[in-house]
Parts: structure tokens; C-alpha cells; sequence
């Protein structure tokens, strides 16, 4: 079952929420992208009952502190790595989405003693235009928050899995309803995503598992020259399936992460 939201303070003084679904380890922590949360994995915890799965807020997201100081990877990737020693009792299968698997690989590259398997469900080295980060920082600046409700949000937004998601999760407050991230903070964060990471990537031990959409976000000569360079490495391609697979093609998503969790199930 789920607990309650944890919490534990990092470093920097930066609160870094997340949930605990109960269960064997190896624990299975995942990480989700960018103006995300740990709310949008709560049906893959599900779907891992069995398990100890342990899915976490990342900094400037969800529950965590909305604006942290430190946006950068390095910060990132220690907020995982905090909870990792706090809540697991040894080397776990790390997943994330997007942002969610730039920061799973290049925890995976500096301490791969916290990571036995490796998932990346529409991830990979980083990059971007600066003009292609601003883009995505006025988009979430043009929301016309507050919104007065749930209805009201979804008609602003959309109505499509991942809007769904992201109307789901906006905070009640006094003057209405708002996103659980600040605009500024997720062109920071993704201004650092844009960083080339190809060494890190490059010297990952951890057998991996790459996931693509085929209406994703990267392009045929992407993928191929992504997978090509890590060392051990399998793909899995999702049909009918958008950047945000894990809420639209949710049967292949959870198909292929149990297939891999299998292999690091314990000893009967």
C-alpha cells in the first residue's frame, strides 16, 4: 500500500518529497519529467505491487520545494541519491521519464553502486536550443492562474493524459488552483538538461533499458545513435504512444518495466 507523502531534507536545505509503496526490495525508484510529479506513477507503483516501489517529487516539482536555488543536474542527481540511502537497503532499478531519465542516467553514471538496473522511458543525453527552453518557460507562464477549478483548468489546458495529469495535481490554494512548479524554475532545469551528457552516458555499467514512443519527441537517427553508444543497452519501441507513454500507452509501459524488474526479483 502507499504511505503518506515522506519527506527529508537535503543538503542545501531544499524538502524533497516522495511516496513509498510497500513491499520486497530491490526497490524500484522512479522519477518523473519535467512540471511532473510522483502523482502521475502512482498507477506504475500499482501495476509493481510486490514490489517496494519508492516514486519521487524531484526538486522545484510536486511536493518538493518549488524553488530551489539549485537547479542544476549535479543537484538533482544528489536529491536521488539521498532518498536512495534513506529509503533502500541496497542497489535499485531507477526509471524515469524525460527529464525524469536524464537525471535516473547520469545517477546511474556517478554512482552506480545505488543502481542495479536502468530505465529510461523517453530520455537520453540532453540537449536543446536556447530558444526551444525559453519556448517551454513562456508556455507554462502564458497558464492564467489561478484557476477557478478543476473544469475551468481543463478547458485552459486540454483534455489529453498528460493535461489531465497536470489538472490533477494543481494545489489548492485560497485565491484557486495552482501548478505545483513555477515557470522559472522549469526553464532552469531544462536549460540545464541542455547540456550534452555523452561521457556520463557513454560509462554506464548498469544493463539499461531505453523506451521510445513512436510519436515521441526524438527522431529515428536519435534513438539509434543514443542506444548505439550506451554499453548495455536494449530498446523497446511503444506504438500509439506519445513522449508521455507511461500515461497513454500505459499496457506496453508497464509490460516492458515488470518484464525488467522480474530479472532483479529476489530469491525465493
Amino acid at each position: 500500500m502507499v504511505s503518506a507523502m515522506k519527506q527529508t531534507v537535503v543538503d542545501d536545505g531544499v524538502t524533497i518529497a516522495y511516496r513509498v509503496f510497500e513491499g520486497v526490495e530491490p526497490a524500484v525508484v522512479v522519477l518523473h519529467g519535467l512540471a511532473g510529479s510522483s502523482r502521475e506513477f502512482i498507477a506504475t507503483a500499482e501495476g509493481l505491487a510486490g514490489r517496494r516501489v519508492i516514486l519521487i517529487d524531484q526538486r522545484g516539482h510536486g511536493h518538493s520545494t518549488t524553488r530551489p536555488a539549485d537547479t542544476s543536474r549535479e543537484a538533482y542527481v544528489s536529491d536521488v541519491e539521498a532518498v536512495i540511502g534513506k529509503e533502500a537497503s541496497g542497489p535499485v532499478t531507477l526509471v524515469g521519464q524525460s527529464m525524469g531519465a536524464h537525471t535516473a542516467m547520469l545517477v546511474a553514471a556517478a554512482r552506480p553502486d545505488l543502481v542495479r538496473q536502468l530505465v529510461m522511458l523517453e530520455g537520453n543525453q540532453g540537449g536543446g536550443t536556447a530558444d526551444e527552453h525559453r519556448a517551454l518557460g513562456d508556455f507554462f507562464r502564458s497558464w492564467d492562474v489561478p484557476f477557478t477549478g478543476r473544469a475551468q483548468a481543463s478547458a485552459a489546458l486540454g483534455e489529453g493524459p498528460l493535461e489531465r495529469a497536470w489538472v490533477d495535481d494543481l494545489e489548492e490554494r485560497a485565491d484557486g488552483l495552482h501548478p505545483r512548479f513555477d515557470a522559472d524554475v522549469m526553464q532552469a532545469t531544462i536549460e540545464a538538461v541542455g547540456e550534452p551528457r555523452w561521457a556520463e552516458w557513454e560509462s554506464i555499467t548498469a544493463p539499461t533499458l531505453v523506451l521510445y514512443a513512436d510519436g515521441g519527441m526524438f527522431s529515428d537517427e536519435q534513438k539509434a545513435d543514443f542506444v548505439t553508444r550506451g554499453r548495455v543497452v536494449r530498446r523497446v519501441d511503444l506504438t500509439g504512444a506519445s513522449h508521455d507513454a507511461h500515461l497513454d500507452a500505459f499496457d506496453q509501459w508497464i509490460s516492458a518495466l515488470r518484464n525488467v524488474v522480474a530479472e532483479s526479483a529476489p530469491a525465493s
